[in-house]
């Protein structure tokens, strides 16, 4: 499908949408480091280790997070914000979304 016709809202539910990717982002957002391991992120969420699995790949895939993969035994990865995310996070992202609900609810 050509960019120009797809819709912005239309993207960023089909890139964001589903339950965890947000927050997997808000946890690597809110992390002093701001890189996190595997089982960092699983402890920080009530998710099964497959389904982060898969959402971890498709934000990679999606280029909003990084993956880096160490070569030692046992083996160590470290997932990141990439460029993209950053750029979505620096809008105030997390804190509109925070007043909305404090609003709202």
């Amino acid at each position: 499908m050509n960019k120009k016709k797809l819709c912005p809202i239309s993207k960023f539910a089909e890139v964001l949408g589903g339950k965890w990717k947000i927050l997997i982002l808000y946890q690597l957002y809110k992390n002093e480091k701001k890189k996190m391991r595997f089982g960092q992120i699983a402890s920080k969420l009530p998710i099964s280790k497959k389904v982060l699995a898969e959402q971890l790949k498709s934000l990679a895939d999606d280029e909003l997070i990084k993956r880096k993969q160490f070569e030692t035994i046992p083996p160590k990865v470290e997932y990141s914000l990439s460029k993209k995310s950053e750029n979505l996070l620096r809008t105030n992202f997390f804190k509109e979304i925070e007043k909305w609900v404090k609003d709202n609810y």
